[in-house]
């Protein structure tokens, strides 16, 4: 009997050691923005940002910053499916895009970027235009013309 709860208590102790090594998504330096970007948008941009040409989700790095050189463009990353309908709040939308901007694509930013506010994200996505597919297509000639190439999907 001694043996068998050796037994037990050894199958115990391997199941409890399994459970705690099990990886998060968050460690200690987490920061908010960067969780909800992991829980809300790596699954189709992905956690490096790199998207997915098969799935018509385009890349970030490289690309997003751009969008900040038009007011549409900076209305655009609020204006787009999964930010728009994102059950995030304004003042979280805000704060994740001004981590993700600098995260993926510091060397795109314009020189004059301002952070997101909550109150302009409120705006944004209060007026979510019916064909978002042609705006974006729109912004990106509109930026190309200025020789600023965004990703195309």
């Amino acid at each position: 009997m001694r043996k068998l709860l050796q037994a037990i208590a050894a199958v115990a102790a391997i199941a409890c050691g399994m459970a705690q090594a099990e990886p998060s998504i968050q460690t200690a330096s987490t920061s908010p923005a960067e969780l909800d970007y992991l829980q809300q948008c790596s699954g189709c941009h992905q956690a490096d940002g790199s998207g997915s040409a098969t799935n018509r989700v385009p890349p970030l790095p490289g690309s997003v910053g751009h969008f900040l050189r038009s007011a549409a463009g900076r209305a655009f990353l609020v204006q787009v499916g999964g930010v728009a309908q994102s059950p995030l709040s304004d003042a979280a939308i805000a704060a994740l895009l001004n981590w993700l901007l600098p995260t993926f694509d510091a060397a795109n930013l314009p020189a004059s970027f301002t952070p997101f506010s909550a109150a302009e994200v409120a705006a944004a996505r209060a007026h979510r235009p019916g064909d978002i597919a042609a705006l974006r297509e729109s912004i990106a000639t509109s930026l190309a013309a200025d020789g600023h190439r965004v990703a195309r999907y």
